[in-house]
């Protein structure tokens, strides 16, 4: 994996990975989802040849009875957000997904596209613990068709991110 060149223009996502000079490598594809259909991550999976467990997604949740209102899981394509326990690793009574409407207008990105990195504001944020399985895992890199590979420790350091069995 190499660190490709100062990628003027780039997405937030990858300004923040710039920023904390991580290495990182930015793979496009064609996006072949069809509208209005879910699947984007193992879509990505599949144009990128690589296993579904090694390519995550980004969800935002809302958060009751803990100390934070928002929050975001990043879980593997293969697997789905367990509610339950992402509301345990951030001391919550209970999570709920939010609305894709209001998960764009609060990171900034298009569902599909919504990266870890660079959201319009830092939200608390839990990895999956099989995340560290993987010398390098893919996540959006802010657009549709476009993934970044990085090392799961990098992008949990530049998050400041919890790690957790969140995976159901």
């Amino acid at each position: 994996m190499n660190q490709p060149e100062k990628n003027k223009g780039g997405t937030p996502a990858i300004v923040v990975l710039e920023q904390a000079q991580a290495e990182f490598s930015v793979h496009s594809f064609t996006n072949e989802v069809a509208p209005g259909e879910h699947g984007y991550g193992k879509a990505a999976a599949q144009a990128l040849g690589v296993e579904e467990d090694r390519v995550f997604k980004t969800l935002l949740v809302t958060l009751q009875g803990g100390s934070t209102t928002h929050a975001v899981g990043i879980v593997p394509v293969s697997g789905i957000l367990s509610l339950k326990g992402i509301a345990t690793a951030l001391g919550a009574k209970k999570a709920e997904m939010l609305d894709p409407i209001a998960a764009e207008r609060m990171t900034g990105y298009v569902v599909g596209g919504i990266s870890p990195l660079g959201q319009r504001k830092v939200l608390p944020t839990v990895i999956d613990e099989t995340a560290t399985l993987w010398d390098t895992i893919f996540v959006s890199g802010g657009k549709r068709g476009l993934d970044i590979e990085v090392g799961p420790h990098d992008l949990i350091r530049i998050l400041s991110a919890t790690v957790a069995d969140i995976t159901g």
